[in-house]
């Protein structure tokens, strides 16, 4: 028989996590929503970067060369605040850390769950929380945001330009079938693909016919197609009938700002830049607000849920639903920001949900 010396209990290995805070408002959410994430007790460790408007400003480095080799290589995720700053008018720091991130490391899904926590946080009358659930599934390494074109006889009133709206099969395929998979995994019953497939007739024919294909492996999944038009029309006045929404990059940018504005606006909206089994990046979806940085009025709130939703990724379920139910504490008790219907600051508001979420 063993002695009891001889048992051995293995010390759960903490999850590594690079923090970039970025620039406004992202340098007061994020360390808010890293103390909630601490209150949880989730086995993590954080590493914080400089990348932002103040580093470019300082010494005109965006991202060291060995950057992205070094997140994907060293760390299990990255948690981003926002990037922009008036002080840089080309904004290309923002360009290169954030795009750069999305398109160097091929974190091709970007995932955005829109989720009313209160009916009083909905813009939409007689909207409750059981109307809006669903989420946006958006291509994020393709299309027009590829930066391809051009310009031809620039600043002359003969001038021409051009943007090319990139669609390959293998991208198309993946998100398709992240969609799919992403249905399946979370017990949703409804595919939609968006496009334009009217007008943009040879993009817009690829992912037709690749989603009809692809459905064909998940049979158990209805699938729909609508017109991104009225998609927007659909989500005002039926956003009941939504589950899971896969389009290409440009709508999807531009249906999850209304997606966002549901669920209380964008300080409330969580997102996941994914690549299944590779090191992924979460950030808010708000901007970085410089006007009203430094002045402990912005929402914490879509840092911490996307903190949350980060922990979940990392197979920390536990901890992310204690963070998730805390916030919905904080809403229902009017424990939020002003901007929706509070009357805390930024500091406050984090701090009341880290309280609940260690208790």
């Amino acid at each position: 028989m063993l002695s009891a010396e001889c048992y051995y209990f293995p010390v759960p290995t903490k999850k590594r996590i690079a923090v970039v805070p970025g620039d406004g408002i992202g340098k007061e959410v994020v360390p808010n929503a890293l103390e909630v994430v601490r209150a949880s007790g989730a086995a993590v460790e954080f590493t914080t970067f400089d990348w932002g408007a103040d580093r470019y400003l300082a010494d005109g480095t965006t991202v060291p060369a060995d950057g992205f080799p070094m997140l994907a290589r060293d760390f299990d995720a990255i948690f981003v605040g926002a990037l922009g700053d008036p002080r840089v008018p080309s904004n290309i720091h923002a360009k290169e850390i954030l795009l750069g991130m999305r398109f160097k490391m091929d974190l091709y899904a970007n995932v955005r769950p829109v989720r009313l926590l209160d009916a009083s946080l909905c813009p939409l009358k007689n909207a409750s929380p059981d109307d809006i659930n669903f989420t946006v599934v958006r291509e994020n390494t393709e299309g027009v945001y590829m930066d391809m074109g051009g310009n031809f006889k620039f600043g002359t009133p003969d001038e021409v330009a051009t943007q090319e709206d990139i669609n390959t099969r293998k991208g198309v395929e993946r998100i398709i079938r992240f969609a799919f998979e992403y249905a399946r995994a979370n017990g949703r019953e409804k595919v939609m693909m968006s496009g334009k497939s009217n007008v943009m007739t040879y993009a817009g024919g690829l992912w037709q016919r690749v989603f009809k294909e692809v459905a064909k492996e998940f049979s158990e999944i209805q699938t729909q197609h609508m017109y991104v038009d009225a998609l927007c029309l659909q989500m005002v006045r039926e956003p009941r009938s939504l589950d899971v929404i896969v389009t290409n990059n440009m709508f999807g940018d531009i249906i999850t700002d209304l997606a966002a504005a549901l669920q209380g606006g964008l300080g409330m909206a969580a997102s996941g830049n994914i690549h299944p089994g590779r090191t992924s990046m979460f950030e808010p979806v708000h901007g970085s607000a410089p006007l009203i940085a430094g002045k402990n009025i912005a929402n914490p709130m879509g840092s911490i849920l996307t903190a949350a939703m980060m922990l979940a990724h990392l197979g920390l379920k536990a901890e992310a639903q204690k963070i998730e139910s805390a916030v919905l504490d904080a809403v229902r008790e009017l424990k939020m920001t002003v901007d929706v219907g509070g009357s805390l600051g930024t500091r406050e508001c984090a701090q009341w949900i880290a309280e609940r979420v260690a208790k």
